[in-house]
């Protein structure tokens, strides 16, 4: 459901925002890449089904999938790349220390379309090498921290350009486990404690999600095949135009084999284990890494200062957000 904030007007006409939207993504991946020492790779749209190299999620959405005509082969455009970089890293032998962004552009076909959500998803996707060593909660802490620095000096940047923008972010990040969360909100929702969490400090590194908490319910889903659920996070910043939390990335060190094996088994999905990138991973193939997805879009209009998501990228909407949009003078790409 699109939600108009009362006497919304974007800062920006048409032509700005597009010279806006190119300013951070040309900004933005150069400062992640100094931040966290990455080297930009060409990366795929779509991945054989069969090599149980796409992302998950939560496990109920529907990958888009079709055949290949010259080989007959099953292919499914990627839901993010979170293991298909893991692999690239030692294909492409990068040392410990340095590591991988991409740009990745997917479809989410099941996704909901509202503000915040599209079912076109466009995503600075990285991955670092790390030493077994590194596998701690202050190695992520750092990493979050690192990416926040990053996105607040493009706002630097883009505020001197465009004077009328008047976005301020919190540039030193407060964390919170998701049990933490629940300990202090037990009474809310997971969305209303995230919001409240983030309109109180700004910028919220969320740690560990996908455990199940104490009320016997995990503060929301994650795939058991890539993040470690104790060694996870989400970046979360205060949208003050929209008047609520916004997660800018999804990110986390890596499943060792051992944690592999014990979140496959806690999901019910221990067939994967049968699956090549799996198998790889079990047998200690594939280097220990840390690594995310960041929103292109969700940045853009964080930083643009946009209502919907649809003022920062093309994608499909319904009649309902077509209409509304139009009413508030709401311009959709």
């Amino acid at each position: 459901m699109t939600n108009i904030p009362a006497g919304y007007r974007s800062p920006l006409d048409l032509y700005e925002t597009q010279e806006g939207i190119a300013l951070i993504k040309q900004t933005f991946a150069d400062f992640l890449c100094k931040a966290l020492n990455l080297k930009r790779v060409s990366a795929p749209l779509f991945v054989e089904g069969a090599t149980g190299l796409n992302d998950n999620l939560n496990g109920t959405e529907r990958p888009v999938r079709f055949d290949v005509k010259q080989t007959g082969a099953n292919v499914e455009v990627v839901h993010s790349l979170a293991k298909w970089k893991r692999q690239a890293l030692k294909r492409y032998g990068f040392p410990v220390g340095e590591g991988l962004y991409t740009d990745m552009n997917a479809i989410r076909r099941d996704e909901a379309l509202d503000n915040l959500h599209s079912i076109y998803v466009d995503q600075w996707d990285w991955e670092k090498v790390i030493a077994k060593e590194q596998r701690t909660m202050a190695t992520l802490k750092d990493a979050m921290q690192r990416i926040v620095t990053a996105i607040c000096a493009t706002l630097d940047l883009l505020r001197w350009r465009f004077p009328d923008l008047s976005q301020q972010l919190t540039r030193e990040v407060t964390f919170f486990t998701t049990q933490e969360l629940e300990d202090l909100y037990p009474s809310l929702t997971p969305k209303q404690r995230e919001n409240r969490v983030a309109e109180l400090y700004g910028s919220v590194g969320l740690l560990q999600i996908g455990l199940p908490l104490r009320s016997g319910r995990p503060h929301d889903g994650r795939a058991p095949d890539y993040d470690d659920w104790a060694l996870n996070g989400d970046i979360l910043m205060w949208n003050r135009t929209l008047g609520e939390a916004i997660e800018l990335s999804s990110m986390g060190i890596r499943v060792s084999p051992e944690s592999l094996a014990a979140q496959l088994k806690a999901a019910g999905c221990e067939e994967r284990s049968a699956l090549p990138f799996h198998q790889a991973l079990l047998r200690g193939e594939l280097p220990f890494t840390i690594g995310g997805g960041i929103g292109q879009s969700r940045m853009c209009m964080l930083l643009l200062e946009k209502a919907h998501i649809g003022e920062v990228q093309s994608s499909y909407w319904d009649e309902d957000t077509l209409s509304r949009c139009a009413e508030a003078g709401i311009v959709l790409l």
